[in-house]
């Protein structure tokens, strides 16, 4: 069983490879969104992203760095085949997901002014922002010393196989088919 994590920033191209993965390479999903969106409605909040930053903060830390994502490899050990879980946020989410296996991690980012006109099109309930709030909002993600809290800067730099969304879709499937190889190659 391969377990490919994917982290980047927001609206970099991660829910295209995931898609991609699902339709063309038979992976199962698993979201930590959908995850904290679960416990967000349990919790009777109001679905938006600053409550699922909050939400999987106060998870991690009441539990572990891992938490979120430990649950969703369980999911994904029970269901068997090779899985993606979408998305790793945390240092602590790596190493809990290197030690349980086959685990590779993609990261993927672009231009932050091709990003915000990517989530202005995907429309979803977090995307309705401005470009101020969006930029605020990936800040506050990127960088934290709390280990309970999102560093996708660190989880970046940490990938296995990095891509550059700045171009059409067709150019980030192909970096990711050439990355498929690779792995399939080295039997990693």
């Amino acid at each position: 069983m391969l377990i490919i994590g994917i982290t980047g920033t927001l609206g970099a191209g991660k829910g295209t490879i995931v898609d991609y993965l699902i339709n063309e390479k038979q992976f199962k999903h698993f979201s930590v969104r959908s995850f904290l969106i679960e416990e967000i409605e349990r919790r009777g909040l109001e679905v938006n992203r600053d409550t699922m930053t909050l939400v999987g903060n106060d998870l991690r830390a009441k539990n572990s760095p891992s938490y979120n994502v430990d649950c969703l490899f369980e999911r994904a050990v029970k269901s068997g085949g090779n899985c993606i879980i979408e998305s790793i946020r945390t240092p602590g989410e790596i190493d809990s997901l290197k030690k349980k296996g086959k685990f590779i991690l993609f990261a993927v980012d672009a231009d932050p002014l091709i990003r915000y006109d990517r989530i202005v099109v995907r429309n979803s309930v977090t995307d309705k922002i401005s470009y101020e709030t969006f930029i605020q909002n990936e800040e506050r993600e990127m960088n934290s010393d709390d280990p309970n809290k999102q560093n996708i800067f660190a989880c970046i730099k940490r990938a296995d196989y990095q891509f550059n969304n700045d171009g059409t879709v067709a150019e980030l499937i192909l970096q990711v088919e050439a990355v498929l190889k690779e792995i399939d190659d080295h039997g990693k």
